[in-house]
């Protein structure tokens, strides 16, 4: 269970994407199918997706759509335009002369939104402008146009990028805490403009990649970048490897101060200033395994309470009605109709 990936995405950070895309629910039941999914989830708020699940409903979302951006933009992305968009990068220098060479074919390319990059002494912004006169974009066309950004350059260079922080024009949404599982930094709403804040000595790295490996990176996309790794990601998500290991033994904020090398004065200072808590990082983490489990395996709800590091199943029952609503045996009961 320790290697195990247990990070999941709300249904309605789903059902936000399908209502952008104007995707209705009849016409989302083909995609969801072909992913192994029933389009029943989209009615029960307490279902969750995991990375793989995700990864395969895009992927036949784009297929259905004609369009590798879901129909989020003005102009259709059709398919081959993340292709020949990285076969544009590949010959660059370094990230620096990649990110330019970006920024100039995004102007030539689109009218509502292009890429601009902005730099100071030790900090590049990756910025998501538009002209005056556009109408505003989508908010979940800016956040997988960065998201896009973040992961093909990641690629290029052969390495995650770490981010300083993340930043979004629009209201945080009733699933803001889906965004801790997409970006290896921070996110914050309300901003002047969605940019990606990273380390400037980063564009200095080197291009690694050929166009032998590029047929690969495609036939899985959005998979191998959709989901922030725990070694890579802020520290809310290193907390959650750490859990993980840990279990079934309990962990207190003390414990996780020790193991990711912090103090505990510093790991709840950091945990705030990423939008979470301890608690809430360890409730979300337990959730997110319980539903895993529940679905995934036969293993008797007992067990289940038990790896989880509860200290009885009338605990456990207690926490799951808080998360879902429901008890764990009727949330297994009713999943085994929708997925």
């Amino acid at each position: 269970m320790a290697g195990a990936h247990t990070t999941t995405i709300s249904i309605g950070y789903v059902a936000a994407l399908l209502q952008a895309a104007n995707v209705s629910h009849d016409d989302a039941a083909e995609p969801f199918a072909q992913a192994g999914l029933s389009a029943g989830l989209l009615d029960d708020r307490r279902a969750r997706l995991t990375e793989t699940e995700f990864a395969a409903l895009y992927r036949a979302l784009a297929l259905a759509l004609d369009d590798e951006m879901l129909r989020l933009f003005s102009r259709a992305f059709r398919h081959g335009t993340l292709k020949f968009t990285c076969l544009a990068l590949l010959d660059a220098k370094n990230l620096m002369v990649a990110l330019h060479r970006w920024s100039y074919m995004s102007r030539l390319l689109r009218e509502d939104l292009h890429i601009e990059l902005h730099t100071d002494a030790t900090t590049q912004r990756i910025v998501l402008a538009s002209e005056q006169d556009s109408p505003p974009s989508k908010p979940l066309a800016q956040d997988l146009m960065l998201k896009v950004i973040h992961g093909v350059a990641s690629w290029l260079v052969g390495q995650r990028l770490p981010l300083i922080r993340v930043d979004f024009p629009f209201v945080q949404p009733l699933f803001a805490s889906d965004y801790q599982a997409l970006y290896p930094g921070p996110v914050f709403f309300k901003q002047a403009q969605a940019a990606l804040h990273l380390d400037a000595e980063l564009l200095q790295l080197p291009i690694r990649r050929t166009k032998h490996e590029l047929n690969e990176f495609l036939l899985r996309a959005p998979e191998d970048w959709l989901f922030v790794r725990p070694r890579e990601a802020c520290l809310s998500q290193r907390l959650r490897s750490y859990l993980t290991e840990r279990l079934p033994l309990p962990a207190t904020a003390e414990s996780a101060a020790v193991a990711l090398q912090v103090s505990t004065r510093t790991l709840h200072r950091r945990l705030a200033h990423e939008g979470t808590s301890f608690q809430r990082v360890k409730d979300e983490f337990r959730r997110d395994m319980a539903l895993q489990m529940l679905t995934k395996s036969h293993a008797p709800i007992n067990t289940i309470s038990t790896q989880l590091g509860f200290d009885s199943t009338a605990s456990f029952h207690r926490a799951f009605r808080g998360w879902t609503g429901d008890t764990p045996g009727a949330f297994r009961g009713a999943g085994a109709t929708t997925r």
